[in-house]
Parts: structure tokens; sequence; C-alpha cells
């Protein structure tokens, strides 16, 4: 069976990211977060030295000479888009370029074939800082270019499937393309009767109370906010808030969202059965509520990881925030 939405599409491109590979996140960061602050990485020689050509969401043409070496990440707008400044805690929709900031080779980009972009949350917690450091700031539409430094990016450690050692700095392009909503902002909808109740606290996360009823033995939808975007076709990238549940008494929360890195990005095909089918048909700005049975969640295997049975029903409560065409492999 695939995997549940957490592990699906776009888990490569965010796991590259992700605060835990990288040195502990500075002093001036956290206390910029607190006070809400908007503050970006200043630039400076190295990354005024990296020159950058093409359009604006294509592949970038990138050239410097290295070793680039940096104390702190320095950051240049090469091209200035004149959208919404991203802020602390919003969630940017990002393309980005890797190359490795000593050897100047590629190591990564979303823009290759089979790539897909990054829901990267403006939050030096959850992503590394000088990623963090880079976007913010910046406004919608801009493309940016920074160059980071070992105790900004991956540590001490380095990472080893980029090639990146634990004294290279790494470079980075990356296109800010647009600022998500967190939440479904559609229009309410009347409920239905036999499905659970959905309440929602003021930040969007559902509290789901299942009904002491047998479960459902085909797969139901349940419309309850109606967006007005663009409609989510087979194959696409979509980005969502979800929360899973197990039908019982005790409505068993297993995999969420919320509270637990904010949105994520996956491809409508690396998921179980009838969770690309609650999505595909609905519209960007919609939360939908999906009872799934086995047949169409992980079959009579179950998925022992997240403590899913082979007879349990799932519900799944999923915003969707945005949706893109996967690119050509």
């Amino acid at each position: 069976m695939r995997s549940i939405p957490a592990l699906a599409a776009a888990a490569v491109a965010a796991a590259l990211l992700l605060a835990g590979c990288s040195a502990s996140t500075t002093d001036s960061a956290t206390d910029a977060a607190d006070s809400g602050e908007c503050t970006a990485a200043a630039s400076g020689s190295a990354s005024d030295g990296v020159t950058v050509t093409g359009d604006f969401e294509a592949l970038p043409t990138t050239a410097f000479q290295g070793p680039l070496t940096v104390d702190t990440t320095q950051r240049t707008v090469v091209s200035k888009g004149d959208g919404e400044v991203v802020q602390q805690g919003d969630v940017a929709t990002i393309d980005f370029t890797i190359y490795n900031g000593t050897s100047g080779t590629q190591v990564f980009s979303t823009k290759d074939a089979g790539g897909t972009q990054l829901q990267l949350t403006v939050d030096d917690t959850q992503f590394i800082p000088g990623i963090v450091n880079a976007v913010a700031c910046s406004t919608v539409g801009s493309r940016v270019v920074a160059v980071i430094p070992p105790a900004e990016g991956f540590g001490d450690t380095g990472n080893t499937d980029l090639g990146i050692a634990a004294t290279d700095s790494m470079v980075m392009v990356a296109d800010v393309e647009a600022i998500i909503p967190t939440k479904a902002d559609g229009e309410d909808q009347p409920a239905q009767d036999g499905f659970p109740t959905v309440t929602l606290d003021e930040t969007g996360a559902p509290t789901v109370v299942i009904p002491d009823t047998a479960a459902p033995t085909t797969l139901q939808t349940e419309v309850l906010k109606k967006g007005d975007g663009a409609t989510v076709g087979d194959g696409d990238n979509v980005t969502v808030q979800y929360q899973g549940l197990i039908w019982g008494p005790d409505a068993k929360i297993f995999d969420q969202s919320w509270g637990n890195g904010g949105p994520r990005t996956f491809q409508t095909t690396g998921v179980v059965k009838g969770f690309a089918a609650a999505m595909i048909g609905q519209t960007v700005g919609s939360q939908v509520l999906v009872i799934i049975p086995p047949d169409q969640g992980y079959g009579t295997d179950g998925n022992s990881a997240a403590g899913i049975s082979g007879t349990d029903t799932l519900v799944f409560v999923i915003d969707i925030l945005a949706s893109a065409s996967a690119p050509t492999q």
C-alpha cells in the first residue's frame, strides 16, 4: 500500500530542509519570531557575486566562483515581485534549486522532471534557518539567491544524500510563487445525516465526533465547505491540512498535519485510493470529510506503523489549500 499523506509526494523536498537536519536555531531568529518582526538575511559580497539568469519559475542558470564561505546567511534579491510580503508563520509556495557552495555543482531542484513545489512554513523551528531567512520578507513573485553557511544549513553533519560536506556552504535560488491560506476558506455547507460531526477551533483545526453506529461499507464523502478555486485533477499535486482518524467511539487520531508541521503537498497518485477519490473533482478552498472502508484504504494488511488494522474504517477531514498539475516526467 502507498504511504499516508505525510509521507507522499513532495516529502523528499521537505525532508531536505527540515529543521532537524540543521544546526540549532539562532537566538536572534527565535527572538524575531517571538516578536512578530519580519527579519530576513541581508545581502553581502558572496550572495551579490552569484550570477543568476533565466525566467522566474524556470530552472535558473547560476554561476559563481567557489568556494563561497560566509558566517551567516546572505540573501540577494535577483528580481523583485509585486505581491504580498512573506511574513513569519506564513506558508509560502516556493520552487528552489540548491548548489554545493564549494564545487558549484547543482545538487537538487524542485524544477527537475518529476519535482514538485515546496510549501515552506516560514518558521525556523520547522525548516533550516538559512532557508527560512532567505524567503522571509520576500514579496510574492520574487527570485532570491542565498548563500548559507553550514551552521544555518545542515550543521556539522552535512548532507550525504546531496553531496554536501560539513564544511560546504549551500547556494540556493528560490522563486517565491504564492502565499497560501492555512485553512479552508470556502462557504459552509449543510450537514448530512449519518456523517461524523466536525467543529473547528480558531486556527481551523478540527475536532471530530464519530456516530455510535456501524461504519459504512462504501466510500462516503461530505463537503463541509465549498471553495471557489481550481478543481483538483487526477495526478495533481495538492496542498492540504488534514486529520485522519479510525472509526470508533475513541475516534483515535493516527495522523494529522495540524500541530505537526502544517500543510503538506503530495500527488493524488501517491496516497490511498479513498483519500485521492475524496480530493479529485473538489475545488481549492473546500473542506471535505471522507469515510474510507478498508478496501479503499490500507486493505486487509492495514498499516501497523500507524496503528491501523485490516478491518479499520478511516475518517479524514481534508482542507484543500492549493492544487497544481504535476510536472511531466
